[in-house]
């Protein structure tokens, strides 16, 4: 399946959107639309890149939007870019999401002792191509470290882009270690700092700021997976999250859009 992006509003800019389109041209969320599994026999998952590395806008999926589409998130009314935090620049990897899991608000953590913090699952995408905001790509996993962020559980992926020239050759969180030297600590110490700038505490991370291995990372997504799945069926509040969306079939009637009214709602 491919996805195409449609641009509206100007970038930098209050009223800046990216909606998403199937290859049939039809309007959907990548929250829910789009699969969590490109390849689930290799657990090869699909990501959606919200931020391209090395640049600072901050860039993210709008779950409480109607269709979810990618925004720049706002804060008393000011659009929000992240520090450079020496010795980086902007995002040091491809950011972005896991489309399909949700880390429930309401859920605490066995592992954190934290509760989720109501967004998909975020993805660090360490590959050697700078991506395309909106692009969906399609990672292999390498591990896992867990931030907690104001008091709540904050998962970030490890993964690489399948169609990376060392993909093959990373197939764990050790293997990142091995050929990326010191990418590891660069990005404990860049989730650690990000938000010092701007007044805020060192975020802080369970585990002494260990990386978990693939097989714990696997499992925590298939969790937030499992957790969007209820989300997503009306087992769990919603809350503010818009669940609209047009190719779910999971979703009962309220949840359900046609693609004439998503249509209608893109074009507001």
């Amino acid at each position: 399946m491919s996805y195409t992006v449609e641009e509206r509003g100007n970038p930098n800019s209050l009223s800046y959107r990216l909606f998403f389109k199937n290859a049939d041209g039809k309007y959907i969320s990548p929250f829910h639309d789009i699969p969590i599994y490109a390849e689930e026999s290799k657990n090869i998952f699909h990501m959606v890149v919200e931020v391209p590395r090395w640049t600072n806008a901050k860039m993210e999926i709008a779950t409480k939007d109607l269709l979810n589409p990618i925004k720049q998130d706002v804060k008393k009314d000011k659009l929000r870019y992240v520090a450079n935090v020496f010795p980086h620049k902007g995002y040091i990897w491809n950011y972005g999401a896991i489309p399909q899991t949700w880390e429930d608000p309401a859920h605490k953590d066995g592992d954190t002792g934290c509760c989720g913090d109501n967004d998909p699952i975020d993805v660090c995408e360490i590959g050697s191509k700078v991506c395309s905001r909106g692009e969906v790509i399609k990672v292999k996993v390498l591990g896992i470290l867990a931030m907690i962020d104001e008091g709540e559980t904050d998962w970030k992926v490890i993964a690489i882009n399948v169609e990376d020239p060392e993909a093959n050759d990373m197939n764990n969180i050790n293997d990142v270690r091995r050929l990326k030297p010191g990418y590891l600590e660069a990005t404990v110490d860049w989730f650690k700092r990000y938000k010092v700038p701007d007044g805020k505490p060192e975020n802080r991370f369970a585990f002494n700021e260990e990386f978990k291995d693939k097989d714990f990372a696997v499992e925590v997504i298939k969790s937030t997976h499992n957790l969007w799945k209820d989300l997503i069926s009306q087992k769990t509040s919603a809350g503010k999250v818009s669940c609209k969306n047009t190719c779910v079939s999971e979703c009962d009637s309220p949840y359900c859009c046609s693609a004439e009214a998503a249509k209608a709602a893109v074009d507001e």
